[in-house]
């Protein structure tokens, strides 16, 4: 392990998601043996199914809990809520998980054209998003499926980018309707926020959406100022394991074992 990623691994250890459930603050693991966990979300989630990514690192994590649970990926590049929304039944519903994760926001903030092949891709309003993330855990949850709300990461690692500072809204709703609609939430923004506070820069290449000192420091928690790197992922996974009410313990010891492979 790196001298910078040791330092680092102790600083995203500070962050800590907390979850929206009914009940007493005890925390309990509430994912059970034979669990189907679907995974919607854009391409954050499309490449956190992939090796290494937070998605894997949630269902390895659990398993070592000697828990028999199934993944349902269900991440697709440039979606946004009324996409999620379109293919809910056939991607989620559909496959009957007993759990779905929310990641949907990065790309309704995004307010320009966003072209990918023939496709073009454009910002949602922020009414039409929260009409859009209503519809989908309702339409969850009358199917049965809980849902765990993960907030918005930030597009480009700089706190003072327009962008970021659009998305807050966004971010506040979700954690609005967690609350309304008995959901679980791992506040994956505040995560970030915090965790990027206390890195130290490195100085590098320009940040993909990097502005004004940003664009000569590395990212830290990203690839390319959005998608998630190794330490990203593992942030990521921790939020979500605290939301599914994983022991801090539990999940210092997955972090470890994470990194050991790294």
């Amino acid at each position: 392990m790196s001298s910078y990623l040791r330092t680092v691994v102790l600083v995203i250890a500070v962050g800590i998601s907390p979850f929206i459930a009914s009940g007493a603050n005890t925390v309990t693991l509430a994912v059970k043996n034979g669990d189907k966990i679907a995974f919607l979300g854009d391409s954050i989630t499309a490449n956190g199914a992939k090796p290494g990514g937070y998605v894997t690192l949630v269902m390895e994590a659990l398993k070592n809990e000697g828990l028999d649970v199934t993944a349902v990926p269900a991440g697709k590049s440039g979606n946004r809520s009324p996409d999620m929304l379109a293919r809910l039944d056939a991607d989620v519903i559909s496959k009957k998980p007993q759990w779905m994760t929310l990641s949907c926001g990065v790309n309704d903030v995004w307010h320009f054209k966003l072209r990918l092949g023939k496709r073009t891709f454009e910002g949602v309003p922020l009414e039409d998003y929260k009409k859009n993330i209503t519809a989908i855990i309702d339409q969850a949850q009358a199917a049965g499926i809980k849902v765990v709300i993960l907030t918005s990461t930030m597009i480009g690692e700089d706190p003072e980018r327009e962008l970021n500072k659009n998305l807050i809204p966004y971010n506040d709703f979700l954690r609005e309707i967690a609350k309304a609609k008995n959901c679980r939430l791992a506040d994956l923004s505040k995560d970030m926020h915090e965790a990027l506070k206390k890195m130290p820069d490195e100085k590098g290449p320009a940040n993909m959406f990097g502005e004004g000192h940003y664009r000569d420091i590395k990212n830290k928690l990203t690839t390319d100022g959005c998608h998630m790197n190794t330490l990203g992922n593992i942030m990521m996974a921790k939020g979500v394991l605290r939301a599914f009410g994983l022991s801090e313990e539990k999940i210092a010891a997955a972090e470890k074992s994470w990194l050991e492979k790294r």
